[in-house]
């Protein structure tokens, strides 16, 4: 009888050691549970937030890439203007100013002179002569032709002050480039915004990737936690059943041989715990320890 009792509670010191391990695993896996809840709520709240981000985005794209198709209609009718301002200009420099093509085409040669032309032609002459580049007799040839040219330029000015009609095409062509200037910059302002917009709406794409990979990783983590406790508290269960088993037979035997019988309420008692454990119910720390000190 000893003998049985010796090994008896050896077991229930076993079994209440994997009780203890058990429960200990067991509220760490529930406590994670609540972090990785937790963790996975914010994480798709964020989801969340960022898809409205991305939808606005989304729109203000598709809003300002019609302001750009609007934009580039005036800005092709722009250049229609320009185009017609060139025309009526051409048209009342007269046809002197056109270049002849009677003995086919030659280049430069063959275009008219400008004042724009022979200006830049001044320009680019008197920039060599400064460099040193003419001496000599070059040098009274190269003289000689910038005169030529600034009194040309004098003279087509002149003549154009005095032609009412070139006067006002010019002005025209001034005023239909100005409109096309215009026209194109509002046309990439747009184009910029809707480029602007477009790449938010990716970066925030992006970050709506990252944050629901986190999320689902936090819910991958709350389940495995979830399983591990309830495996644990399976453990816990069977262990408390196996010690109290012990324990009432242990009980039973001290009884025996003592003449005294098992105390009924501490039975009903630890039954009632037990009762409330397996219904789901949460216990105390202390009516856990209650139900592994039954004795």
């Amino acid at each position: 009888m000893d003998e049985l009792k010796t090994q008896l509670e050896e077991r229930r010191k076993m079994v209440d050691e994997k009780a203890t391990s058990y429960r200990t695993v067991r509220d760490e896996c529930n406590d994670n549970s609540k972090k990785f809840t937790a963790t996975r709520n914010e994480m798709n709240s964020e989801v969340r937030e960022l898809i409205v981000q991305v939808r606005e985005q989304r729109e203000i794209r598709e809003q300002m890439n019609e302001i750009v198709r609007e934009k580039k209609s005036v800005r092709a009718e722009a250049n229609k203007q320009v185009r017609a301002a060139k025309d009526a200009l051409d048209a009342a420099k007269g046809p002197e100013a056109a270049p002849s093509r009677n003995e086919g085409h030659r280049g430069r040669r063959d275009r008219p002179e400008t004042i724009h032309s022979l200006r830049r032609e001044l320009i680019r002459l008197e920039n060599e002569f400064e460099m040193g580049r003419h001496t000599g007799k070059n040098e009274t040839k190269v003289m000689k032709r910038m005169k030529d040219i600034s009194a040309k330029i004098q003279k087509m000015k002149i003549s154009e002050d005095s032609n009412t009609d070139l006067k006002e095409s010019r002005e025209a062509l001034r005023i239909a480039i100005e409109a096309q200037e215009t026209a194109h910059a509002a046309v990439e302002q747009a184009a910029g915004a809707a480029q602007e917009a477009h790449d938010l709406m990716l970066q925030w794409n992006k970050e709506v990737d990252t944050q629901r990979e986190k999320a689902e990783a936090a819910h991958r983590k709350l389940r495995n936690s979830k399983k591990e406790a309830d495996k644990n508290h399976r453990g816990y269960i069977v262990s408390l059943r196996c010690l109290h088993s012990i324990q009432d037979m242990l009980r039973a035997m001290r009884g025996a041989s003592s003449g005294e019988g098992q105390r009924p309420s501490a039975r009903v008692e630890v039954q009632d715990l037990m009762g409330k454990l397996m219904s789901g119910e949460t216990l105390s720390t202390e009516e856990l320890m209650q139900l592994q000190r039954y004795d």
